[in-house]
């Protein structure tokens, strides 16, 4: 299903796309996190609870703060084959109603609690329990509030567009047609 553009999305989708692609590059700094520990803990019998630490905080990062993008793009996990059977203006309607009952309300969950999650840890100047493990643990719980706003801003833009494919533009009855 292709969903035209609007005004909304040309304003969001550049935010999200920037922020998803400037993020994919921690997978490789991940990956050598993991290499560096790994060669530090077996060759050298070093083992580093901050490198572990900064392992989950990279990933988390990289996945809280990419799942925007990938629900821009709609790189999401869905049931493919049965979608792809259906009519683009079925898809439409799927993915409208989708959207207002089950991401958005979860997203709005996770944004409303995380937020005093946050507050909480930065309050409390949280640092890690493990003996030489990583201060600021704020910082990571941050994470959690960021990457769903970002969703967020990609739930508003892919619903501007998916309104628009169903009641302001032709497509989806053109589409219907073939």
């Amino acid at each position: 299903m292709q969903l035209p553009s609007t005004a909304l999305s040309r304003r969001i989708d550049p935010l999200i796309t920037w922020v998803g692609e400037s993020i994919s590059w921690i997978w490789l700094l991940l990956l050598f996190t993991i290499v560096f520990n790994v060669v530090l803990r077996y060759a050298f019998g070093q083992g580093r609870i901050e490198l572990e630490e900064i392992q989950w905080h990279l990933y988390s990062t990289g996945f809280l703060l990419g799942i925007g993008y990938t629900f821009q793009v709609d790189g999401h996990v869905r049931v493919d084959v049965v979608h792809e059977r259906l009519s683009p203006r079925t898809q439409g309607w799927l993915e409208l109603y989708g959207i207002l009952l089950c991401v958005l309300p979860f997203t709005a969950l996770i944004l409303v609690f995380s937020a005093p999650f946050v507050a909480s840890s930065y309050a409390l100047s949280e640092v890690s329990v493990s003996p030489g493990g990583l201060p600021f643990r704020w910082v990571i719980k941050s994470m959690l509030f960021i990457g769903f706003s970002l969703l967020l801003l990609a739930i508003v833009s892919r619903f501007s567009r998916v309104w628009s494919f169903l009641f302001l533009s032709q497509a989806g009855d053109r589409h219907e047609s073939q």
